[in-house]
């Protein structure tokens, strides 16, 4: 019998946030990730919502012996579901998420996606992931000073990538 397994799509894809080694690129259909914010934490949570017409990139890793303690620990803001391919993913449910003022997204939280997203698919991945997410509201910008728990320095091309893309989504912003 084989292990389960889990489909990453924020900091899941970058694997230097954590010990599943198996990691391998996949997709899904049917889900758009959206920034979302809830209660108890001060920043916005990368999370999915059910959406026919999007694909996400992202990886897929196996959890060994069924051991999810740790996974849902880490993941405690989240309810872990299980799509019809068997895959587990994470997914904030809405009953917590805190409505009407967006909480910031860290920039030290979107550096360590993008670094997983350049890491896997490159430039274009990470255009794809910036094309797929909802909800971009306000940045706090935190590389000087980090605040994500799981951050790791992104590269020079990263951090100009994700500026880049911030840069877009924020003239987006304003022109609606």
């Amino acid at each position: 019998m084989s292990d389960p397994s889990f489909f990453g799509y924020g900091s899941l894809v970058n694997l230097r946030t954590h010990d599943y080694t198996n990691a391998r690129t996949a997709q899904i259909t049917g889900w758009r990730r959206i920034w979302r914010s809830i209660a108890g934490r001060d920043f916005a949570t990368l999370s999915v919502t059910s959406d026919p017409a999007t694909t996400l990139h992202g990886v897929i890793a196996d959890v060994p012996n069924a051991d999810w303690t740790a996974l849902d620990q880490r993941e405690a803001h989240y309810i872990r579901q299980t799509l019809t391919c068997g895959t587990a993913l994470y997914e904030v449910q809405d009953n917590i998420v805190t409505p009407p003022t967006p909480h910031p997204i860290l920039r030290s939280y979107l550096d360590v996606v993008a670094q997983g997203y350049i890491d896997h698919f490159g430039a274009d991945g990470l255009a794809h992931f910036f094309a797929t997410t909802a909800n971009w509201g306000p940045v706090h910008d935190d590389r000087a000073t980090p605040i994500y728990a799981r951050y790791h320095p992104a590269s020079a091309k990263a951090a100009a990538l994700v500026d880049h893309h911030l840069a877009s989504q924020m003239q987006q912003l304003h022109q609606t």
